[in-house]
């Protein structure tokens, strides 16, 4: 592991994700989203795994980077355009990764396995891709589940939750049911992935 070139790759990701317009109140400091959100997704990712590998950590900071120049609205409402949407985004994501992984000197089979992990296609084959996935489902119900909750409908909300909850292994269905949820938000996520 080389912290130097490691170093270097996250703090890029960092300074790219510092320029996204959209911001988030961190204990009342207004802070750039994409900023919040890859340090909650490493944050998950290294309590999930404290001795995760350099492209598992690569991925993590870099899942969502730049995320914000590729508005959901480019595309057509509905399932259809939400999935090209995303596919869109997750090649962006990768590219741009991998771009600053060869300024860092990495090689070409290191940026290929951060690329594998980015795009989740070995979800349970694959440890660090489970735990990869496993710390976006955490991030999801800690910090998106009460608010999505709020504006969309109980059976809607059940089938997401459970398509989560599949995608999820026991630790992190553990680490899930410890988070401090609001007590109405946790009967909701037992009933609905039972």
């Amino acid at each position: 592991m080389s912290p130097d070139r490691l170093n270097a790759v996250l703090a890029r990701i960092d300074q790219l994700n510092s320029e996204d317009p959209n911001r988030e109140l961190v204990e009342g400091v207004p802070r750039p989203r994409e900023v919040v959100y890859a340090e909650r997704l490493t944050a998950w990712v290294r309590r999930l795994n404290p001795e995760a590998s350099e492209a598992l950590r690569i991925a993590a900071r870099g899942q969502h980077v730049r995320r914000w120049t590729i508005p959901r609205d480019r595309y057509e409402p509905g399932r259809r355009g939400y999935l090209r949407w995303r596919e869109t985004l997750k090649a962006i994501h990768a590219d741009t990764v991998a771009g600053l992984m060869r300024e860092a000197g990495f090689a070409e089979e290191e940026i290929a396995r951060v690329r594998l992990l980015m795009s989740k296609r070995r979800l349970g084959a694959d440890p660090d891709t489970q735990t990869l996935e496993d710390a976006l489902c955490l991030v999801f119900l800690e910090t998106q589940f009460a608010d999505l909750r709020a504006k969309t409908p109980d059976g809607t909300m059940r089938e997401i939750l459970r398509k989560t909850w599949q995608k999820m292994s026991a630790p992190a269905r553990a680490a899930a049911l410890a988070l401090p949820l609001s007590a109405e938000d946790k009967t909701f996520l037992v009933e609905a992935v039972r």
